[in-house]
C-alpha cells in the first residue's frame, strides 16, 4: 500500500508550495515581511508533519511464541509443506520436536540412545524417515510425528573421528535435495580451536569437504535466482556468499557481505542461523543479540531489526500456508531467564520464503 505513497505526497507538497507562494504574493500587498515568513514557515511545518506522519512506512509485525515449544537449545527449524509442520531440535537434549499448523499442537520425542540432535530433516518418499545429526554421525531415525519415542535405523555417514571433541551443528539441504552439514567443537573452545568442516552429501556419492578452517558451521541459505550460496561460521561474524553451481553443487568465490564486527570483540554479534526470502533478502538469527537482521545481500544493508523477547536466537524458517510466518527457534543457555527457549512465530512482514528441502537419499 505504501509502493506509491511517495510519489503522492511530492506531487501534493509541490501543489501546496504553489498555494503558499500564490498566497504570500497576495499577501505581500497586506502584510509585513516578518508575518510573510511566518506563514511559509507554517506551511513548510504542516507539509512535513503530513509528509513523515502519513506516508513514511513502518513495518508492523507481531511476536508470537508456539505453544509447548520450549527447547533448552532450539535449532534447526524446517518447514515441511506437504505436513504442514515445522520440525526443529532440541540439540543437547537428543530430541525432536514437530508443530503441526492445523492443530497449533507441538509434539516432541526421545530419540533412543542419543544425547545430541543437532538438526532434523526429512528423507524424501518416507514420511516416517528423518536424517538427524547425532555427535558427529547423521543417522536415519524412524519416527511417527506423534510418538515420544524414536529409533535411529541406520547410520548413513560419519565425519571426524579423529575429533572426539566435535559435534555436527546447522544443516540443510540445498533446492537440488543435497545435504550440507557442518561441525563445530562441542568441548573447549571453539573460537580459539577451528577445527570444524562444512560437508556435503548427495544420493550415491561420498562425503566431500566444502570448507575446512571453521569455528562454529551455522546458516545456510540458497538463492536459485542469483545463483548464490550463504554461509555463516558464527567465528568469523559474518556472512559469506558464493557462486553457486545448482548443478554440480559447487560453491566457489566467498565473499563477505555482511559483517557483524563491532568496535570491541565483546561486542561483536553472534550470527547463527539463516533463511532467504523469495526477494532474495537474507534473515540472519544473532545469538547474542535478541534480533533478527533483514538483509540485502547485494549492498549488505539492513532493511528490518526484528526484536525477540529473548537474547538467544538460533535460527529462522519461513512456513505456514502461504509461506509468509517466519518461525524462530531460541535457547536457554547460561542461565538464561524466561521466556528463553521458546520458539516463536512471527507475522506481518510482508515477505514469503520458500518450503525446506527433503534429504534425497
Amino acid at each position: 500500500m505504501y509502493k506509491y505513497a511517495y510519489v503522492y505526497v511530492y506531487a501534493y507538497v509541490c501543489v501546496y508550495a504553489c498555494l503558499c507562494a500564490c498566497m504570500s504574493r497576495i499577501h505581500r500587498l497586506l502584510l509585513p515581511d516578518s508575518a510573510i515568513k511566518r506563514f511559509l514557515a507554517g506551511c513548510l511545518n504542516f507539509s512535513s508533519r503530513i509528509l513523515f506522519a502519513l506516508y513514511i512506512p513502518k513495518m508492523s509485525y507481531k511476536v508470537e511464541p508456539l505453544p509447548d515449544s520450549y527447547a533448552g537449545l532450539g535449532e534447526g527449524p524446517h518447514w515441511d509443506e506437504a505436513r504442514q509442520s515445522l520440525y526443529f531440535v532440541d540439540l543437547e537434549a537428543g530430541s525432536l520436536l514437530r508443530y503441526d499448523y492445523k492443530q497449533n499442537k507441538t509434539y516432541r520425542t526421545q530419540i533412543e540412545g542419543e544425547t545430541l540432535a543437532g538438526f532434523v530433516l526429512p528423507v524424501e518418499g518416507n514420511a516416517q524417515e528423518f536424517a538427524v545429526g547425532c555427535g558427529r554421525r547423521v543417522v536415519i531415525v524412524n519416527w511417527d510425528g506423534v510418538s515420544p519415542s524414536a529409533k535411529v535405523v541406520r547410520t548413513l555417514f560419519e565425519v571426524q573421528s579423529e575429533f572426539k571433541a566435535n559435534r555436527l551443528n546447522d544443516a540443510k539441504t540445498d533446492p537440488r535435495g543435497r545435504l550440507f552439514a557442518g561441525t563445530m567443537r562441542y568441548i573447549g573452545d571453539e573460537f580459539e580451536h577451528r577445527h570444524g568442516e562444512l560437508y556435503k552429501w548427495e544420493a550415491g556419492g561420498s562425503v566431500s569437504v566444502v570448507k575446512s578452517d571453521v569455528g562454529i558451521s551455522n546458516g545456510l541459505a540458497w538463492d536459485e535466482k542469483a545463483k548464490k550460496f550463504y554461509y555463516i561460521d558464527t567465528t568469523d561474524y559474518e556472512v559469506k556468499s558464493y557462486d553457486y553451481n545448482f548443478d554440480t553443487g559447487v560453491a566457489s568465490n566467498p565473499k563477505v557481505i555482511y559483517n557483524l564486527r563491532k568496535t570491541s570483540p565483546k561486542d561483536h554479534i553472534l550470527p547463527d542461523g539463516m533463511t532467504i526470502d523469495t526477494e532474495g533478502n537474507i534473515y540472519v538469527a544473532t545469538f547474542n543479540g535478541a534480533t533478527i537482521y533483514k538483509v540485502n545481500p547485494s549492498t549488505g544493508k539492513v532493511l528490518l531489526e526484528i526484536k525477540l523477547p529473548t537474547k538467544q536466537i538460533t535460527s529462522v524458517a519461513f512456513g505456514g500456508p502461504n509461506l509468509d510466518i517466519l518461525y524462530v527457534t531460541t535457547a536457554a543457555k547460561f542461565n538464561q531467564p524466561a521466556p528463553a527457549g521458546t520458539t516463536y512465530k512471527v507475522t506481518g512482514l510482508n515477505a514469503k520464503g520458500y518450503p525446506g528441502v527433503s534429504l534425497k537419499i
